[in-house]
């Protein structure tokens, strides 16, 4: 039998971490990592944060945010932290991660015990409906990996599926948006395109790690990075927000499936993310 990533669907039950499971999360791993994280928090990063009281106390919530700085994306970590300040360990909570991402034990395993599950709607679903919170990246790689020049711009890539996972589930949005983590490097362009170019013309390096980019930049550790390679981040103030909850007129299956409905809705989170993190960036510039 095979699965839609094109393999075995029992070789899943023949090792761990490999994000088809709720039950990976480990509270006491998540607790040996927040000193860690808190060093980063408040010493390399020197967070700022607001708007937590729109975060609901309990139940099941969908977080939507929006992708910066790279595959280190110090910004995840950083609200994932003030997460677990506020609610503690035990509230359940998960993030979806890049198929990718799980072929590599460095990233599996680690990932697994903090709350991180394959990014694929079966788990989604899953999450939600064990009234659990969720915290999505839509834009992905594509985000993560966006120009400099485009740093105080959302991207959510036009990717609608977790307006019509929050439709079917009925389970509220709460915006989260971010500015600095973007400098943490500095990304030049995407070379996407160019490269499957060069590939098709019998080229042999195809390193886009299956992310649909290809991104050139400047930062640590590499000085110039060439594809989506790891990065380490500099050591840039990063403020977030948690924006006030989006609300929408219908939910349910059948506006789930009505694709004007969705289109309206995600135009209506865009627009609402946008709108945030200009302001978060106007008060920032205004700062002495």
């Amino acid at each position: 039998m095979t699965s839609w990533l094109g393999t075995d669907v029992r070789d899943r039950h023949f090792h761990r971490f490999n994000g088809w499971s709720l039950k990976d999360r480990d509270p006491e791993a998540i607790k040996a990592w927040m000193p860690i994280w808190e060093w980063f928090y408040r010493y390399y990063f020197r967070v700022e944060t607001e708007g937590w009281q729109h975060m609901p106390a309990s139940g099941k919530v969908l977080i939507v945010g929006s992708h910066n700085g790279g595959l280190a994306s110090p910004d995840t970590s950083m609200v994932m932290l003030d997460w677990f300040r506020r609610f503690g360990t035990e509230r359940p909570a998960y993030a979806l991660m890049h198929p990718t991402a799980w072929q590599t034990p460095i990233f599996a395993v680690p990932g697994a015990q903090v709350g991180a599950i394959q990014a694929h709607p079966k788990m989604a679903i899953a999450a939600l409906q064990a009234d659990a919170a969720l915290l999505v990246y839509p834009g992905g790689a594509q985000d993560m990996f966006r120009p400099y020049s485009l740093r105080h711009r959302i991207h959510l890539a036009g990717h609608r599926g977790f307006i019509k996972l929050a439709l079917r589930e009925s389970a509220p949005i709460v915006p989260v948006v971010s500015h600095g983590a973007h400098e943490t490097l500095m990304v030049l362009g995407d070379f996407y395109e160019q490269m499957q170019q060069f590939h098709q013309w019998g080229f042999p390096w195809r390193l886009d790690g299956n992310t649909g980019v290809f991104p050139i930049y400047l930062g640590l550790p590499w000085g110039v990075g060439i594809g989506p390679l790891p990065n380490f981040p500099l050591p840039v103030p990063i403020q977030t927000r948690v924006c006030a909850p989006v609300v929408f007129e219908r939910y349910g299956r059948v506006a789930a499936c009505d694709r004007a409905y969705v289109d309206a809705c995600y135009e209506q989170v865009r627009a609402h993310m946008q709108s945030e993190l200009d302001d978060l960036v106007a008060k920032r510039q205004d700062q002495p």
